[in-house]
This record gives C-alpha cells, sequence and structure tokens, in this order.
C-alpha cells in the first residue's frame, strides 16, 4: 500500500481531481521537510496555479496508515504538518485532509482547524528544542508499537538487543 502511495512516477488524473503521489514537502518555518503519501488537487475556482497544468487547484493532502485509527491523534498530527509544509510552498489554506486506513478501506477526513495547527507548532518546537539539547526522550513500548512502519528500526528496541557500542562496531563494518 505504501510503496504506491510513495510512488512519484504515477500521477493521474481521475476528472477534475489530478492525483500527485510522493511529493516532497518543507517549511522553513516549521522546521520540518519530508514526503506526502498523496496529494489530490482538485478543480477549483478559488484554488492554486500548479506548473505545467492549466486551471487552478486546491490541495488535499492524504496520509495512509496501514493499521486503523488511533485513540491519539499521531495520525492526524501528521496530515496536519503535511499540509501546513503545503501551504508554505503554495500560498494557499488547506481546510481538511484525509487519513486511509488500510486495515478499515476506509478514509476518515480531517479538520485541519486551529487548536490542531497550534498543536503542531507546539510539538515542532519541542523537537526542535530536544535536538538542540541533544536530548532524547526515553520511550516506553506498547501495543501500538506492533503497528510501527519503523519497528524494525527502533531504538529502544534496538538497544535491547546489544550494546550502543556493539551496534556501532556493525554499523561500521558494514561501510567498508
Amino acid at each position: 500500500m505504501h510503496a504506491r502511495a510513495h510512488d512519484a512516477s504515477q500521477r493521474e488524473r481521475r476528472g477534475n481531481t489530478l492525483i500527485v503521489r510522493g511529493l516532497s514537502i518543507a517549511s522553513p518555518i516549521l522546521g520540518l521537510s519530508g514526503q506526502c503519501d498523496v496529494v489530490e488537487f482538485r478543480a477549483c475556482e478559488g484554488g492554486v496555479p500548479l506548473q505545467g497544468e492549466n486551471g487552478r487547484w486546491q490541495p488535499y493532502p492524504i496520509e495512509y496508515k496501514r493499521g486503523e485509527p488511533k485513540e491519539n491523534d499521531a495520525d492526524a498530527l501528521q496530515l496536519c504538518a503535511q499540509a501546513m509544509c503545503l501551504e508554505a510552498a503554495l500560498c494557499c489554506t488547506i481546510s481538511e485532509g484525509a487519513l486511509f486506513y488500510g486495515k478499515t478501506k476506509r478514509r476518515m477526513t480531517v479538520s485541519l482547524d486551529d487548536k490542531l495547527r497550534e498543536k503542531v507548532r507546539r510539538m515542532t518546537a519541542e523537537m526542535h528544542e530536544l535536538a538542540r539539547r541533544g536530548h532524547t526522550p526515553k520511550v516506553k513500548p506498547s501495543k501500538s508499537c506492533n503497528a510501527c512502519s519503523l519497528r524494525e528500526l527502533c531504538l529502544p528496541a534496538l538497544m535491547r538487543k546489544k550494546s550502543v557500542q556493539d551496534y556501532l562496531g556493525e554499523a561500521m563494518e558494514g561501510d567498508e
């Protein structure tokens, strides 16, 4: 599911919708960069011009998740951060997007309201402060870790298996 969502070579048009996958994004103000799984650009008089396309287009970001909706707002925050990066790049306002969950095969519309945007700003500032101080917060693994796409790379779980010295030694040997 995610391989297709990140395949930037797959660009398609469905009626008045242009579907772009794997779109790279960044926001100098937030200090974030990343990649949108899918952005639907919907023909709209109040939208933005797109290079190589006629008319004006309203971006609608869609984040793909393989599991099901979570009890926390982590997925909505990720989607909102993506929208804020798109807004910075395209000089527009994006009021909503969607989360698509592979387990339920359903889209869930997310309102990108001021409260969610403020939480993105607050958490981003906190993340940058932790990075500036060189501090990595301790993570307590939970059952939600099993559905995480980074599960195999998770440092808390990896460090239980071997020491930092052993891990770095193996990583250095692999580069030779």
